[in-house]
Parts: C-alpha cells; sequence; structure tokens
C-alpha cells in the first residue's frame, strides 16, 4: 500500500539530515510517496510566511509528516513553528522514547529503554495571558489544565504500555506545590489508571523524578506528565543515552501525526555534512509504527544499531570520521 506523506526539509541542518533519511526510507521500498512542504525560516524567505496554508493543507491531507529541526529565536522574535503545528493540529501526544545504544559517549550504554508521553497542547506553552509590564519589572503566564486534556494523555500512556507490552507508567507531577494544575492533572491520572488494573502505575514528583532517573533509569518504562515537565524530562532522558543526536519524537492527534527528530536546527554545523542523522531516522521508525508497518520499523532500528555496533562512517558526534550521507549509506547497505 502507497502512502504520502508531507516532507518539510526544515532549516540549518535539516535539508541534511532529511536526505539522508530519506534515502534510507527509499531503500527500504516502502512505496513512501513524498510531497515537499515548507515552514520556518525556508518558508519565510520563499513565500513571506512562516507556515503556509499549502503545508497546513498538505499535512491535513496526507495526515502524516516527517519534519527536520525548525530554527525558534530564544527570548525574542517569533514564536515556535512546532508549537503552532502541534496546536493547528491537537496534536496533543508527544511520544519521546530513550534507549540505550551501542558505541555512544552515553552516561548509560546499556539499560535504559524507557518513553517519556507528554502533554503537548495545554500548560505553559500555549503562551496564554503572556505580557510584561510597561517597566519591565514583571512577566506573566496564565498555565491552564484541563480534565479533558489531562485524561486523554493519560489514556494514551497506558493504551500505549498495553499496545507495546509494558508493564508501568509513572505519574510526574509537582501537585505537592501547584495544587491546582498539576493537582487536576493528578486527580484525573487516578482516575485513569483505575482502569487499567493490568498497568502497574506510580506516582512521582518531578524534581525526584529527575534525580531518580539520573541515579536509576532502569526503574521507569514510561512516564506520563504535563508540557513543561515533559520537555525537560525528555531532553534529560536523551542526555542519558548519548544526546539528542538519537532522540526521536512523534507527535499525534487524532486527525494528524508529525514525526520529528527532538533536537535543534544547529545552524553553526550547517552545510558541513557531518550532522548525526539518527535522531530523524528513528523518528521515521516511529512514524512506520503508526502506519502499521511495525515489521520494517523494527528492521531500521535494527539496521540503526547494527552500524552503530560496527562504528560504520560514524558521524564525528559519535566519535567516528564519516559523514551524514555516509552514514545514512552504512546504515541502508544493513536493512
Amino acid at each position: 500500500m502507497t502512502h504520502t506523506i508531507t516532507v518539510i526539509r526544515g532549516d540549518g541542518i535539516g535539508p541534511e539530515i532529511m536526505a539522508a533519511t530519506l534515502h534510507v526510507l527509499d531503500k527500504m521500498n516502502l512505496g513512501l510517496q513524498y510531497e515537499e512542504a515548507d515552514a520556518g525560516l525556508v518558508a519565510l524567505e520563499k513565500h513571506g510566511e512562516l507556515l503556509p496554508k499549502a503545508t497546513l493543507d498538505s499535512i491535513s491531507k496526507n495526515k502524516i509528516a516527517l519534519k527536520s529541526p525548525l530554527t525558534t529565536p530564544v527570548g525574542e522574535g517569533f514564536s515556535s513553528i512546532n508549537v503552532q503545528l502541534r496546536r493547528h493540529f491537537d496534536l496533543y501526544a508527544n511520544v519521546r522514547p530513550a534507549k540505550s545504544f551501542p558505541n555512544t559517549k552515553s552516561r548509560f550504554p546499556s539499560g535504559v529503554d524507557l518513553i517519556t508521553v507528554r502533554e503537548n497542547t495545554e500548560g505553559a506553552y500555549t503562551g496564554e495571558g503572556q505580557q510584561v509590564s510597561e517597566d519591565g519589572e514583571t512577566a506573566t503566564l496564565i498555565q491552564k489544565i484541563t480534565h479533558k486534556g489531562s485524561e486523554r494523555i493519560v489514556r494514551y500512556a497506558f493504551d500505549l504500555a498495553r499496545k507495546t507490552g509494558r508493564k508501568k507508567v509513572t505519574v510526574v507531577h509537582k501537585a505537592n506545590i501547584l495544587k491546582s494544575t498539576s493537582g487536576l492533572f493528578l486527580k484525573t491520572a487516578r482516575e485513569v489508571a483505575a482502569q487499567y488494573p493490568d498497568i502497574e502505575c506510580n506516582e512521582m514528583i518531578v524534581d525526584n523524578t529527575c534525580m531518580q532517573l539520573v541515579m536509576k533509569p532502569e526503574q521507569f518504562d514510561i512516564i506520563v506528565t504535563t508540557n513543561l515537565f515533559g520537555d525537560i524530562i525528555s531532553d534529560l532522558c536523551a542526555g542519558l543515552v548519548g544526546g539528542l543526536g538519537l532522540a526521536p519524537g512523534a507527535n499525534i492527534g487524532t486527525d494528524a501525526a508529525i514525526f520529528e527528530a527532538v533536537h535543534g536546527s544547529a545552524p553553526d554545523i550547517a552545510g558541513k555534512g557531518i550532522a548525526n542523522p539518527c535522531a530523524l531516522l528513528l523518528g521515521a521508525g516511529q512514524m512506520l509504527d503508526h502506519l502499521g508497518m511495525p515489521q520494517e520499523a523494527e528492521r531500521l532500528r535494527k539496521a540503526i544499531v547494527a552500524t552503530l555496533e560496527a562504528r560504520d562512517n560514524l558521524t564525528p558526534d559519535l566519535g567516528g570520521t564519516g559523514n551524514t550521507m555516509s552514514f545514512a549509506e552504512a546504515i541502508a547497505s544493513r536493512l
């Protein structure tokens, strides 16, 4: 069966790692068709807008997008295109696996295999009520959590546990201090957990979670939490297994899904051909799972692991002397 996916090549190193990823996918002969679309700085230069209607229409039509990093200014400038895409398509579940890989500069070369399920549409990242006083001395922001948003993200985490054969879900919160917002999330999570007696559920305050992840990450299976906490925790988890170069992410909604590399656009190495494509390739693996091709997804992941084990054409961040495309070609040779 042929699937048409929207491809967003992104900014910085985005076009390079996308070219490498599509090279590998093409070698798998999956019948994928690509519809190119622009977003971010490239779209601004070509179309005069950061997120063109044509791009939104393409994702709406195809239901699936594979996206390279998009640049987001820090502290000023335009707001995150990633956040805009998630809100536009109501991509409420951000799914970020972290797994130990061989021959990486990792604190944990083995033993880590967990998934962070992060609520993607509520909390601090909505930007509601965001303002700075006229004198510049006070900044405010409204954080809003709903029962609906909490219920569906926690249910997603428990359903994912059942689907993937995982045994435990850890609900991460700060309800001891944030009694309204985090309190509502925790209360809702307890209601949902009661409906899944076959899945172990435990609760953990976010600061303790961070400590426990560094000390004993093997105790975690699936973590489910709110937007800001999930963003921080998932990056911490990436750090445990070798960095953001090995961190994929899926943004899942009822009507659409976008798969991506979690890392940024890395403009300092753009155009040098040395960017590690693994995060986007692993995101493509999540996409294949979503498309009902789990065997092909596992085939891709095994080829990546085999290439890391062989130290074949690894990029400099992984201690090798290869480049983006030679690394991709080494992976493709092991499919």
